[in-house]
């Protein structure tokens, strides 16, 4: 047979495409429409069916009709005509009619004899396919019936548009949800780098306000390590070799740092930095300092004698501590960092690089905060460049009393019950 088409036939695949109807499971609203339709008319059969390039597909079915029955090819289908006439398809008897008397469905074992088919049409005119009624037998249906029909057709678009809408909102909020996925994740990474920049506190400060606060802290414990003899050192190795150690080094004083609540804030060069008591104030931080710069020494000593063995140069590492108020803040508005400034600040800096490699010094504000805990060593007043004499001590060891190991270095149950 020949096989007629809309006008607009591109278009209508498309929008029924855009439908996402076809190949569905049964749906009860499209069943009741057919169920309606085959009562109000009279008809044994009833049918809501959809048309595409190849085939009249099936959503719903009233009736005198084969449980199996799910689509039709086109070539046959009196419903591919039915959607070329943008209006009902009323046919009485269709072996008396010369466009369907060969047609298959009705010379062949369906034996149909009665046709009445409106068009689902979209709001842009394109006929998706068709609410149909059939008999086995010719009949006449009365103009309020034939109405009816034309009014159950729209309330199938009605419902089919509805239909559509939901899954559009449907796939939005999938879309939506994954937007928002990918925003919380890109979200978590962001706050991790943040993290690995700034303090959590100040990073949610910055975050909140878009600027932090600058601090005052009455009293705060600095560190500052670097390397005895580092561009001696470093020429004699390649570039890459030594930022690979310099990073395994600093890699490991920042655990350390982290263990004993510390917060780091830079490093320059060989140098780093790293305070006790900021952001977060304590009254530990100077405990919690020496306790870092002892496990620090033992690092690096345990190092060396591993490269004494394979006759490497030793990291022979300087430390100075000094206790005092600093102000602490936010600097920086595209790459932020997070510092602190101050009189006690320089003269960790300056106690430092007046130290021994090997060998933990303090500054005389530091001393009254650990010496009940540790065994220290006076060493007098040191000429510090700018500062004049500055009173200093060495910082040895836990007091034997309150170690856990011989070597002073791991602090027992006593130590933090000590007054």
């Amino acid at each position: 047979m020949n096989l007629t088409t809309p006008a607009n036939e591109p278009g209508r695949l498309e929008a029924l495409k855009n439908y996402a109807i076809l190949d569905t499971l049964p749906e009860i609203g499209f069943d009741e429409i057919a169920e309606l339709a085959g009562q109000i008319c009279d008809c044994p059969a009833a049918l809501v069916s959809f048309v595409d390039a190849s085939r009249q597909w099936i959503k719903a079915k009233y009736g005198l009709l084969p449980a199996d029955l799910t689509e039709c090819p086109r070539e046959i289908s009196i419903c591919s005509a039915a959607i070329c006439n943008n209006d009902i398809l009323y046919v009485p008897d269709l072996e008396k009619d010369q466009r369907f008397s060969a047609n298959p469905l009705v010379t062949g074992e369906f034996q149909l004899r009665f046709y009445c088919g409106v068009p689902l049409i979209t709001q842009e005119g394109h006929a998706l396919g068709t609410l149909c009624i059939i008999d086995f037998k010719p009949r006449e249906l009365t103009f309020e019936q034939r109405e009816a029909l034309r009014r159950l057709s729209r309330q199938t678009m009605v419902h089919l548009e509805l239909r559509r809408q939901l899954l559009q909102r449907n796939e939005m909020l999938l879309e939506l949800g994954l937007a928002r996925d990918r925003a919380v994740a890109e979200q978590a990474v962001s706050d991790r780098l943040l993290l690995n920049i700034l303090p959590r506190s100040i990073a949610d400060e910055l975050k909140a306000t878009e600027r932090v606060q600058p601090r005052f802290f009455d009293s705060a414990t600095v560190i500052f390590i670097d390397f005895s003899g580092f561009t001696r050192l470093v020429e004699t190795m390649e570039p890459a070799s030594v930022i690979d150690q310099l990073d395994q080094h600093f890699t490991k004083f920042d655990d350390i740092m982290a263990r004993h609540r510390l917060e780091k804030l830079k490093t320059i060069g060989d140098a780093y930095l790293a305070v006790g008591g900021v952001p977060e104030p304590n009254r530990s931080h100077a405990i919690d300092t020496a306790l870092c710069a002892l496990e620090i020494l033992e690092h690096t000593a345990k190092l060396n004698r591993q490269r004494e063995k394979l006759h490497l140069p030793a990291w022979q590492v300087r430390i100075g501590i000094n206790t005092g108020p600093v102000i602490a803040g936010v600097v920086g508005k595209h790459k932020f960092t997070y510092d602190i400034w101050g009189n006690t600040v320089n003269i960790a800096e300056r106690v430092e690089a007046a130290g021994v490699p090997g060998r933990i010094s303090i500054a005389e504000s530091t001393w009254p905060h650990i010496q009940a805990r540790f065994e220290t060593e006076a060493r007098g007043a040191v000429e510090v460049k700018h500062k004049g004499l500055v009173n200093m001590h060495y910082l040895n060891r836990i007091r034997p009393e309150y170690s856990s190991d011989s070597d002073g270095m791991t602090p027992n149950e006593r130590f933090w019950k000590q007054g």
